[in-house]
């Protein structure tokens, strides 16, 4: 990945046990306009890895909802859709056509880059065009909301899933707890939609390879790779557990570890 810009931002000096304070969020959208609204642009010159992480992503929620039905994990017994579903830090729509279209009935995409979410619409009604008159049996986008995470705010109580995966670099560690936080209140309570309502937060990202288990900064995007004990401490301040956590199989041993993890309130 590379921000090749001639745009001047104010420089910070970096802080090695602060490195999220060196985020700065327009050199990160400066970064994310400059790529390609493609899956190589989106995984960073790694694009055969999307068909291993949707996979992964996959076995996961199917899992994890299995568990919640008290279901065995090789049950076949299909799972109905969820109502609604938010893809956050959505770009393309990458996540969102590969899986969770599949899984719910209403998709809100959540991306502060607008080229992006033009593409996934664009795609979305020639894909529409092409399958007029078959049933798919797919969900359907709802709302396309262009703002980045740390100034958006779910509807409460509206949400089945919410779906983060490769942004939350992009917030400082505060933001992230706030954001959590308005993330919690967004999803659907218990006895809103059944006792046995489905409804978590999940994080997918990637993981810090510090010896120390320090966080990274990257200033080629200006975003900042945590480590699973940083993870775990800003869901425990957002007041969150960890339901189901595992780390992604089968991506190249050049790349950073990548961890998924379902979250609930406490």
């Amino acid at each position: 990945m590379a921000l090749d810009m001639d745009t001047d931002y104010p420089l910070k000096s970096h802080d090695p046990e602060r490195p999220d304070a060196s985020i700065n969020v327009s050199a990160s959208l400066a970064y994310w306009e400059s790529v390609a609204s493609d899956n190589n642009g989106m995984l960073g010159g790694f694009p055969q890895t999307s068909r291993i992480d949707l996979q992964g992503s996959s076995n996961f929620l199917t899992k994890l909802r299995r568990a919640r039905a008290g279901q065995a994990a090789t049950t076949k017994q299909a799972l109905p859709p969820l109502d609604r579903v938010a893809d956050c830090g959505a770009g393309i729509g990458r996540i969102t056509k590969g899986l969770l279209l599949g899984v719910g009935r209403s998709v809100d995409v959540v991306e502060p880059v607008k080229k992006f979410t033009d593409e996934l619409v664009k795609e979305l009604e020639n894909t529409q065009a092409d399958a007029a008159g078959e049933t798919t049996g797919c969900g359907q986008v709802g709302e396309v909301i262009n703002l980045g995470l740390q100034d958006w705010i779910p509807e409460p109580g509206a949400y089945n899933l919410i779906w983060n995966q490769w942004c939350l670099g992009h917030l400082t560690d505060a933001q992230i707890i706030t954001y959590l936080e308005r993330c919690k209140a967004g999803l659907v309570k218990p006895g809103e939609g059944g006792e046995k309502a489905e409804a978590w937060i999940v994080v997918k990202e990637n993981l810090s390879t510090d010896i120390k288990h320090r966080d990274i900064y990257d200033e080629e995007d200006s975003s900042v790779t945590r480590s699973d004990e940083k993870f775990r401490k800003l869901f425990k301040d957002a007041r969150l557990k960890i339901v189901a956590t595992e780390l992604q199989r089968g991506m190249p041993k050049e790349l950073y570890p990548v961890r998924i993890y379902a979250l609930k309130p406490e």
